[in-house]
């Protein structure tokens, strides 16, 4: 069995598959060739598909393979080179089998000069000296920046291998040197620092109203009825209004005197009852109709004739 490379799992089935296999390593896991150069820029994020087009023309690449994390990054990254005046064309799973045999075609004799390509795609890809290596954006999984920059530097030949790390990229970066047991040049590129970066704009939206409390008391007061507060409190007739049962609460009277006083102060509050005033009123306005509705009688009888 030949491979390029080799998965934990991939060695643990073949073990299991063969007596006291023989296993040959032509260079140790996870070593990169020695003639790539490896080197990483600092930039923001927004500012990758402006950093990789300077760097291409500034550099002078005519065949670079790029790499980005997902197939839709691809397709974007493709239409932004594109529409800076770089031939590029786009390479993963989503395309046709078709597709992919004419985009390779042409990155092979030329007429593309920038191949962005996932993982997948990329594997098995073998392209006679290859001489750049972008990762526009770094593997989620170390052992595949093994394999990305593999794809240079091949049979004795020399290459580079670029990284563009942005801020959430450093964790990334940091598993791969711990992986490769060496750090990565760091290099900076003028006009691209991602330390110069612009800052988030503002927030300029107002604050929020505070909301509501929900249960446990703290409604809204007078609930839904108009007008709001607390419910009048209704006196209803005949029974003690509240100055009858504040007299009640008062103390008792310490002499003769005081004890008259307090008497005749409850007398007309105790006396008064609203219903018993109302009901001769409206036996009176009742009987009036009655008395008016009679006709007067005459005042004096025509005396017949005497004949």
């Amino acid at each position: 069995m030949f491979s390029a490379t080799f998965s934990n799992e991939i060695r643990g089935l073949a073990k299991t598959l063969v007596n006291d296999p023989v296993q040959i390593d032509v260079s140790p896991r996870n070593s990169t060739a020695e003639r790539v150069r490896q080197w990483a820029v600092s930039v923001d994020k927004s500012h990758k598909a402006a950093l990789l087009t300077h760097l291409i023309d500034d550099e002078q690449w005519f065949q670079v393979l790029v790499f980005t994390r997902t197939k839709h990054g691809a397709n974007r990254l493709a239409k932004q080179l594109e529409s800076a005046g770089i031939q590029a064309a786009a390479i993963h799973g989503n395309k046709s089998q078709g597709a992919r045999t004419r985009a390779l075609a042409g990155f092979k004799n030329g007429e593309v000069r920038a191949l962005v390509a996932t993982d997948i795609a990329a594997r098995g890809l073998d392209i006679d000296q290859l001489p750049q290596v972008v990762n526009f954006d770094l593997p989620n999984v170390a052992e595949d920046y093994v394999h990305r920059i593999g794809r240079t530097g091949r049979a004795g030949a020399s290459g580079q291998a670029v990284s563009l790390v942005s801020g959430e990229d450093r964790k990334l970066l940091k598993d791969i040197e711990r992986l490769i047991k060496k750090p990565l040049e760091r290099k900076e590129v003028t006009g691209f620092d991602a330390s110069k970066a612009a800052p988030e704009p503002a927030d300029d939206r107002p604050p929020r109203p505070p909301q509501r409390p929900r249960g446990g008391g703290g409604g809204r007061p007078g609930g839904n009825k108009p007008g709001g507060g607390s419910r009048p409190t209704t006196v209803r007739p005949g029974r003690p209004s509240a100055p009858v049962a504040v007299a009640a609460a008062a103390p008792a009277a310490t002499s003769p005197a005081a004890a008259n006083a307090l008497a005749a102060a409850r007398a007309p509050a105790v006396a008064v009852a609203p219903a018993v005033a109302v009901a001769p009123a409206v036996v009176v306005a009742l009987a009036a109709p009655t008395r008016a509705a009679a006709p007067a009688a005459p005042a004096a009888a025509t005396a017949a004739p005497d004949l």
